[in-house]
Formats: structure tokens, sequence, C-alpha cells
């Protein structure tokens, strides 16, 4: 792949990946839409347009006379996806997008980095200096009266992060075992998500609360920053080491904290810009260090 498209590429993907925490916090900030109708509308959007992109690859697939895709994906995989998005709109009714972000960020990582620790990896001084420092961060994050969110935003955005964290994994082991398609697994992941996700909606009919601009948010989130977003980023992946890819995502929170003052009117705080700063940069440690000893 050219350079430039790949870096192009890459570009909208972070900026994709961030707008869904911008989407998001506009929407239940700014709007009157509850956050279990943004995560129903949310996934269903974004189920429908993976659907969409598969289908077009399908068809690509066979006027070149390969293999089309199909959808795949498995219920587990869509259970993790469900926390995720659950978590992530409820933790976003009273958090700014850039902590969001960053805790959402920092648990998935912290949750993928744990689990190669589980699974035997040895990390090496610095990796777990940068282990250390990235937890840190995030305790500094939750603690009362210092970065802003409330513990009940924090556990569910941590609980997202997690999730969220869980997800990649399984679906890294699938991709492993199987070579499929991960826009193919990612759509049927999305729609096996959708009846979930109405149920949440169904339990909490008291409390729904439905706004055009809310729903158009919720839409958007779903269909462009989640579908395309993932799409274009499975596109991109192939033509990245996995050191780089892990790497080029540490952009994402730093993204959603410019988008956070630019369009939403957040403020940044030092508490906030110092986590930021121990949890970037602890990850950076573990990843890049993780790089070394390969190499």
């Amino acid at each position: 792949m050219p350079p430039l498209r790949l870096i192009l590429l890459v570009s909208m993907a972070m900026l994709a990946f961030a707008g869904n925490s911008l989407l998001c916090r506009m929407a239940l900030k700014h709007t009157a839409i509850d956050a279990a109708s943004f995560t129903t509308i949310r996934l269903m959007s974004g189920a429908c347009m993976l659907w969409l992109v598969v289908q077009w690859q399908r068809r690509t697939s066979a006027s070149t006379g390969l293999a089309g895709k199909t959808l795949s994906g498995n219920w587990l995989s869509a259970v993790a996806l469900f926390v995720y998005a659950a978590g992530f709109s409820f933790a976003y009714i009273s958090m700014p997008a850039a902590t969001g972000a960053l805790l959402l960020f920092g648990a998935v990582q912290v949750t993928m980095v744990g689990y190669g620790i589980y699974r035997g990896e040895r990390l090496r001084a610095l990796q777990v200096l940068g282990f250390g420092l990235a937890l840190g961060g995030l305790v500094v994050l939750m603690l009362p009266g210092l970065a802003t969110p409330s513990l009940p935003a924090s556990l569910s955005m941590l609980c997202a992060g997690m999730a969220w964290g869980v997800y990649s994994l399984r679906g890294k082991a699938v991709k492993d075992r199987a070579g499929g398609s991960p826009t193919a697994v990612t759509a049927g992941n999305f729609l096996r998500a959708a009846p979930m996700t109405l149920a949440l909606s169904l339990l909490m009919l008291g409390n729904m609360s439905l706004d055009g601009g809310g729903i158009l948010y919720a839409i958007a989130s779903g269909a462009l920053a989640s579908g395309v977003g993932y799409a274009i980023w499975y596109q991109a992946l192939p033509a990245l080491a996995s050191t780089h890819a892990a790497t080029v995502q540490l952009s994402v929170p730093v993204i959603a904290a410019i988008g956070g003052v630019m369009f939403i009117g957040e403020a940044l705080t030092w508490p906030m810009v110092f986590a930021s700063f121990a949890i970037l940069g602890g990850i950076a440690l573990v990843i890049l260090k993780k790089t070394d000893s390969h190499g």
C-alpha cells in the first residue's frame, strides 16, 4: 500500500474512533436522548452499515473471481460488544469526552496486557514501570475531585474498556484460528448485539427520551464512526506492524481531548494532563519495549 494512502486511512480511522466519544458526549449533554436509546440506535445503525460494507466486499470479490465474505462472529463476542457499548453510553452522561476516551483506552490496554501476563508473557523492567504508570494514571482519574467524573461513571467506562479488551482478544483469536475477515466478524457481532440492546431499551422504557438531534448523533456514531471507521481501520491494519497499530491508537484520547475543547467547550485540568501522560506514556513503554524484546 502506498505510504500516503496508508497515512490517510490511519488518520481517518483514528478520527472516527475519537469521534465516537465526541458524538456520544454531545448527544447526551446537548440533546434529550437517553443512554439506552443512544446505544440501541448506535449498534443497529452500525450493524446496517457493516452489513452493507460486507455485501459490497462480497460483490467485489465475486467480480474478481475470489470467494465472497460471509457474516460470522459469535455470541460471546457480541455480549462483550454490548457491554462495551452500553457502559460507554451510560458513562458519558456525566463524563467529559477526553476523560472518557482516556479511561476507555487505558482499560482496554491494561486488560489486554494483563491477559498476556496471565498467559505467561514476561515483562521487562521498563514494561513493568510502564504498566504501573498506566494503572496509576487510571487511579488518578478516578480519585474524587481530581478529574471530575463521578465514581459510577468511571466504573461504567472501565467496564466498557474491559469489555472492549475482551472483544479485541476474542477477535484476534478467531482471526488467528480461522483467518476470517475482521469486517465480516464485526458485522456479525453487531447484528447479534442488536437484540440485546433492544432488550435494554425495553427494560428502561420508563426513562426513554428520544430527540431528533440525539438520534442523528447516534446514527453518525454507529454508521460512520463505528461502521465506516472499523472498515477503514481493517483495510489499513494489514499494512501496519502490530506494534505500530497499537502505538498509533495512543492518538485517540489526544484527538478526543482536542475535540472536546473545540466542539463541546470542555476544559483540560492539570490532573487530567498528568494522568494522560502517565497512561499514554506507560502504555507506550509497554508496547515499545515489547518490540525491542522481539527484535
